[in-house]
């Protein structure tokens, strides 16, 4: 249960602080502070999916380190992305990157639960809430890294499109790992298997 919570509170964050007008209204410094507890759930959330896993050394395993390890970077990423007055250089390194790293980290993590739910990206999805969650977080994973690209030139171009890009697929993505998350709250009698990704036999 707290697994699920965490991971829903942690997506919830992202969710908010990448809707249109929120730094607006609180400012930035508000928003990266979301930004931050935000991630500091996924990989509480994460750790926990993490230790279930760490006695078999499998498909499991592989998807809960991976994705563990990209929390990681994004508690860097939204960390450095709270202090001020960073120039460009300093932003690619310690904030972009990151962002882009832990982004693949999701991906890979997401695309082995994805493959162990569903047999495969060419099969049709079963109809299963496995494969429901699956498909939700592998979408989502697609949606940060896509969201991670755009925000490479938001920085430097200051271009509202670039920017108004990473924060609309940041909120998809967080709106999918939402649902992912949510489908595994107690009611549900599966464990979810790498990310919040699968409710496969790990809880």
């Amino acid at each position: 249960m707290w697994m699920a919570l965490l991971f829903a509170g942690g997506s919830l964050c992202f969710v908010i602080a990448s809707l249109p007008g929120f730094v607006e209204l609180v400012g930035s410094a508000v928003a990266g502070v979301v930004y931050f507890v935000g991630s500091l759930q996924f990989t509480s959330a994460a750790a926990i999916q993490w230790l279930q896993t760490i006695r078999r050394v499998g498909l499991d395993w592989w998807a809960s380190a991976i994705q563990f390890a990209g929390t990681l970077l994004f508690n860097l990423n939204t960390y450095d992305a709270m202090q001020a007055g960073l120039d460009a250089n300093s932003y690619d390194r310690r904030v972009w990157t990151p962002d882009v790293l832990g982004s693949i980290c999701f991906l890979v993590a997401s695309w082995l639960a994805y493959r162990q739910s569903c047999g495969g990206f060419f099969r049709r999805p079963p109809g299963t809430r496995d494969a429901v969650i699956a498909t939700a977080n592998l979408v989502g994973s697609v949606a940060f890294g896509i969201a991670a690209i755009a925000a490479y030139w938001a920085p430097t171009s200051g271009s509202v499109l670039d920017l108004a890009a990473a924060n609309s697929f940041t909120a998809l993505g967080g709106l999918c790992f939402l649902a992912g998350a949510l489908l595994l709250l107690p009611g549900h009698a599966h464990h979810p298997a790498g990310m919040m990704l699968s409710g496969r036999n790990r809880h």
